[in-house]
Parts: structure tokens; C-alpha cells; sequence
């Protein structure tokens, strides 16, 4: 049941942001799209509330559990970062907006936003272990909830080298092409 919530979710997201999307810009709602889009962390707590539910009940806590708590743990760290870039996808695409700024591609300013996109990593494993501790002491047994302080290993090891790939950035910055700047691109607001 946990896992088919999980991909309920998944589908749900990807379904709000695409119906807030369109009737921010299609339909040029914004307010009514931007409400659509802030329903969109109603699917973790609902995640999060089954889940609770179901080792509430007695459930043995397994990989089912963890995966939840990496699920929410992820949307948390990364989810507003993905909303906000098909945000300005869609603005462009749909309303005539400025082009969605790209990444850097050289030098520190590559290196700066490699380290904010590990940040959120780091917020991911964070709410992941939090939520995996919980139901830890919830569950109270230390021989029933292995599983889920593995999936906290799991979270921390990703983490772990996610951090030393952005830091490979800082380390060894990309050298621009001869002619062009190693400067951070000016950003472009939205309409």
C-alpha cells in the first residue's frame, strides 16, 4: 500500500504542477495556479500520515517506510527548485516571458550553484533522517527497525558524495572558452 501511495504521490505531483502551470499561464490565473501549485505538499503530509498510520497498526517497519521518508525528504530539499524551474519554463513557453536563465557553466559561479543544489541534498537527508528517527521511536524495537536506520545511511551516503562532486567544482573550476567570461550570468526576472 505505502509503495502504490508513493507513485500516487509521484503522479500527483507532476499533475498539480502541470494543472497549475497551465491555468497560471494558460488560463491566466495566477492566483488560482499558484494555489494549485501550494497544494502540492498536501501529497507528502498525506504520504506521511498513511505511513504513520500504517506502522501505527503494526505494520513490520521495512524499505516501504524508508522509501516514504526518502520520498517526502527529497521533495523537501529539491521540490521547490524543480517548481521553480518549469515555473520559468512554462512563463516563457506560455507568456511570452524572458528565456529561463541557464546554470553557469565555468568557473566559481558553477561552483556556487553546485553547492546550492548539494544544500539541498543536505536538507533532504536531513528531513529523511528526521523522519526515519521518529518512527524508530515509534516502533521501539531496535531488531524490527534496521531497515529504516539503513535507508538513514543510504540518505547520508548520498549526501556524503553528492557533496564531494560539488566540491570537485570548486576544487577544479571549468575554465571558460578563450573569449568568453567567467562572470555569473545577469538574472532575468519573470513577468
Amino acid at each position: 500500500m505505502i509503495v502504490t501511495l508513493i507513485v500516487i504521490c509521484e503522479i500527483g505531483f507532476w499533475v498539480l504542477l502541470a494543472a497549475g502551470l497551465a491555468v497560471r499561464y494558460l488560463l491566466k490565473m495566477p492566483r488560482t495556479g499558484a494555489a494549485l501549485l501550494l497544494c502540492e505538499p498536501l501529497l507528502e503530509v498525506l504520504l506521511l500520515v498513511v505511513t504513520a498510520i500504517d506502522l501505527k497498526n503494526g505494520a513490520d517497519p521495512s524499505w516501504k517506510h524508508g522509501l516514504a521518508a526518502i520520498y517526502i525528504g527529497y521533495t523537501a530539499g529539491h521540490g521547490h527548485r524543480t517548481v521553480e524551474w518549469l515555473d520559468g519554463h512554462a512563463a516563457h513557453r506560455l507568456a511570452g516571458g524572458p528565456p529561463p536563465q541557464k546554470p553557469p557553466r565555468h568557473g566559481m559561479a558553477r561552483a556556487r550553484h553546485e553547492g546550492s543544489i548539494w544544500l539541498g541534498t543536505l536538507v533532504a537527508a536531513a528531513v529523511a533522517t528526521g523522519l526515519l528517527q521518529i518512527a524508530i521511536w515509534y516502533v521501539g524495537d531496535a531488531g524490527q527497525t534496521e531497515s529504516l536506520r539503513s535507508w538513514m545511511y543510504g540518505a547520508w551516503r548520498a549526501a556524503g558524495i553528492h557533496g564531494v562532486i560539488a566540491l570537485s567544482y570548486a576544487i577544479w573550476p571549468k575554465k571558460a572558452p578563450a573569449g568568453t567570461s567567467d562572470r555569473e550570468p545577469v538574472r532575468v526576472g519573470r513577468p
